[in-house]
């Protein structure tokens, strides 16, 4: 792989021009098709054969006309305590209300509250229905001002309004986050080369393979149904690893140039060496990211194929483009700081840099930095223990919003369990008397624990279809709300044995829970998956039987204290206020295996880069502990700037507003913080101080079937063929 790698590198430096002009092109090309093509995305979460899925499947299918993916909204109205909705001049304005609404563009639907007695027991809170004609990704700015513009009545009368659903404002965010976070990145890549020019190369790159990799998400929309987190996955990987892709390649052609090599023949090397790691790098995430196709829930199967296709845009970027735009900048782009100085100015006798100090302190404290990170970890890890899974609503949205106001105004009035109904299916084809086993089958649900209320059974114009609405005596996220969930269908089967009728539950709570489930049964075959992944990788890299098993046991570390971490944030508070989260509650039931996902593959990034180097050295004859000292001081520097990167650019999720944005770029950027300077700068070194020489043992069997995987490009030391022509004006 050195050698194609090589000559790749070497192409790119004698038709730079041709490269770059091609990646340009390229660019222009997806973005006209995507403007054109583009379709759009969506917020909601399903999983197809799912029983909450099934049934809603039966209702469209048994009920013409009913479209369980429109939008629809609610619009709450309350007046002050010893007052009441129901005095004539209050009901004309909620009236006139009612009819404004229903002249609003794409409202199909309006209920009216006094007809559908949609009032609380004491006059103070009703509600109306809206129901659309477009999906909730399809809901503008527009058309939510023109339903704020409809309540304006209401208000006139000293009415209270809020909005719930598709009905609250849509708030277009700007970018602030990702933006500050790049802000940072170029300050961490201006200290780290020294040189602006130097550190806007990594930046240009990240930004080129985001916007290739969100204009072909944004195209793939227009041919399929793609939700919003899968662009966001996509922009916060793309960004991430495009630039620390770019850094490793071009710290090397810095040290290497500095150490006297030209430009083109340094390029080619670079692309030869740093490369190669790079590739198996790209290579372990990519993978770990299209490995969620296994968990079998296509939303999730869709982000990371979407993630991994940006990242595999950016490796192919760092191999070609990367290249070309430094043999363009010549000498212009090697002026500045060069990260071997670490080693050399030890071996000069001049004083240690920080990185010297660090691995001399672990080397010589390898049982302390152990058992102390271990500890560590664990300890961070232990809230992950009572971890929660669940979907965000209304009810977790920020107390000051609308949302929150609307469904705390209808938890009071109606209770806590009015927010989360859940919607029970009788399937009654072939039912004698459908009627009958509707009332009874309503009857026997009224029974179970923790129901506050029964609706009538609806039935469809055939009579062989029910609809029942049960409302919990709890609130959507609450655990009994589930057990609730569990009851009903547990008790399917003697209804069906006693009426004939058979059920499904399903409704937006249950949804939600059937969803979680599937997430939480899905970790585990993931998590083996993925730790099967890094085993065979790790020894096709090293060679070495233990070296991944100390890898998988850091990760393993890392992503048990990534869960602790969100779990004693989001769920539990602690320091919520200082991350900027107005409401906690459950976690969003794709995170622990997003992290994963992505916590692996750029685990095995730092583990790949740091290790090589150490292997590097012990192939040159170096002891084994004198090659993971000398190959920490060559990689400490690029490992301390990739991963303070990653996290500056995750931290900038942080900022949004969005629970679920922010949530994923906690988790991401504590779980890099973890990983780069606990695990693989801190616990990695002292393990293999500890192991020795037995770091490198691989039986003679497995030597012999294993194929040779060269990711530090040893082959390129001894091979001299292949060199590109010299730049022209590649001076200084």
């Amino acid at each position: 792989m050195a050698h194609l790698l090589h000559r790749l590198g070497a192409f790119a430096v004698r038709r730079r021009r041709t490269v770059l002009v091609g990646w340009l092109l390229a660019l222009t090309l997806l973005g006209g098709l995507a403007m054109g093509l583009k379709g759009t995305f969506s917020s909601e979460f399903s999983i197809p054969g799912t029983e909450s899925q099934r049934a809603a499947e039966l209702v469209s299918e048994r009920i013409p006309g009913a479209n369980p993916d429109a939008a629809s909204g609610r619009v709450v109205f309350e007046v002050p305590a010893g007052t009441t909705l129901r005095t004539a001049e209050r009901k004309a304005a909620v009236q006139e209300t009612v009819a404004a609404l229903g002249t609003v563009a794409t409202v199909a639907s309006v209920t009216d509250p006094y007809a559908a007695r949609t009032l609380s027991p004491d006059g103070r809170i009703a509600y109306t229905d809206l129901g659309l004609t477009v999906g909730p990704q399809e809901v503008t700015a527009t058309q939510t001002d023109a339903i704020a513009a409809a309540t304006e009545a209401a208000r006139q009368a000293g009415i209270r309004i809020e909005y719930g659903g598709v009905a609250a404002p849509v708030e277009s965010e700007q970018p602030t986050g990702e933006v500050l976070g790049v802000v940072v990145a170029l300050v961490v890549l201006a200290v780290t080369f020294g040189s602006l020019l130097a550190a806007g190369l990594p930046l240009l790159t990240g930004v080129l393979g985001v916007a290739l990799g969100s204009l072909g998400i944004t195209l793939a929309s227009g041919f399929t149904d793609l939700t919003d987190t899968s662009l966001t996955l996509a922009l916060m990987l793309g960004l991430a690893v495009g630039i620390d892709y770019t850094l490793f390649i071009l710290s090397r052609h810095r040290t290497q140039v500095r150490d006297g090599m030209t430009i083109e023949a340094s390029l080619a090397k670079a692309v030869g060496t740093a490369g190669s790691a790079v590739v198996f790098a790209g290579a372990t995430v990519v993978i770990a990211l299209v490995a969620l196709v296994v968990t079998g829930v296509p939303f999730l199967a869709q982000m990371g194929v979407a993630a991994a296709a940006t990242v595999a845009v950016a490796v192919l970027l760092s191999l070609t483009f990367v290249p070309a735009l430094l043999a363009a900048a010549g000498h212009r782009a090697v002026r500045g700081k060069v990260f071997s100085h670490d080693l050399h100015d030890a071996e000069a006798g001049e004083k240690p840099t920080m990185g010297a100090r660090w691995i001399a302190l672990v080397i010589r404290h390898r049982w302390l930095a152990i058992g102390g990170v271990t500890v560590a970890l664990l300890a961070l890890a232990a809230p992950a223990l009572t971890m929660r899974l669940g979907l965000p609503d209304d009810g977790t949205a920020a107390p000051a919003t609308t949302q929150r106001q609307a469904y705390d105004l209808l938890a009071t009035g109606f209770g806590p369990g009015f927010n989360g109904p859940l919607t029970v299916v009788a399937d009654l084809e072939g039912v004698a008397d459908p009627q009958r086993a509707a009332d009874t089958t309503a009857a026997r649900l009224s029974k179970l624990a923790n129901v506050a209320t029964v609706a009538p059974p609806f039935l469809d114009d055939n009579k062989d279809l029910a609809i029942i609405t049960v409302i919990p005596g709890s609130g959507p996220s609450a655990a009994a709300t589930k057990d609730l969930v569990t009851a009903i269908r547990s008790d399917a089967p003697a209804i069906q044995e006693q009426t004939g009728a058979r059920l499904a539950v399903t409704g937006q709570t249950a949804t939600n829970i059937d969803i979680s489930q599937k997430m939480s049964d899905a970790l585990v075959p993931y998590l083996a998956v993925v730790v099967g992944l890094a085993v065979l990788l790790l020894l096709l890299a090293f060679r070495s039987v233990l070296v991944p098993l100390t890898a998988i046991a850091g990760f393993l570390l890392t992503i048990a204290a990534s869960f602790g971490v969100v779990t004693l944030v989001f769920q539990d508070g602690v320091l919520a206020s200082l991350f900027g989260v107005a409401q906690t509650g459950p976690l969003i039931s794709l995170l622990p295996i997003l992290i994963i996902g992505v916590i692996f593959g750029l685990a095995m990034d730092y583990q790949v880069f740091l290790v090589s180097r150490m292997h590097e050295e012990v192939s040159h004859g170096a002891t084994p502990r004198d090659a993971v000292r000398d190959g920490f001081r060559h990689s400490a520097r690029v490992v301390t700037a990739a991963g303070l990167i990653m996290i500056s650019v995750f931290s900038g999720f942080i900022l949004p507003h969005d629970p679920i944005i922010k949530s994923i770029g906690l988790a991401f950027a504590a779980g890099i913080l973890i990983d780069a300077f606990l695990v693989r700068m801190t616990l990695i070194p002292a393990l293999m101080a500890v192991l020795d020489h037995r770091a490198w043992w691989l039986p003679r069997w497995l030597d012999r079937i294993l194929p040779h995987v060269d990711i530090e490009g040893a082959a390129l030391e001894t091979d001299t063929t292949a060199e590109p022509r010299p730049l022209v004006g590649a001076s200084a």
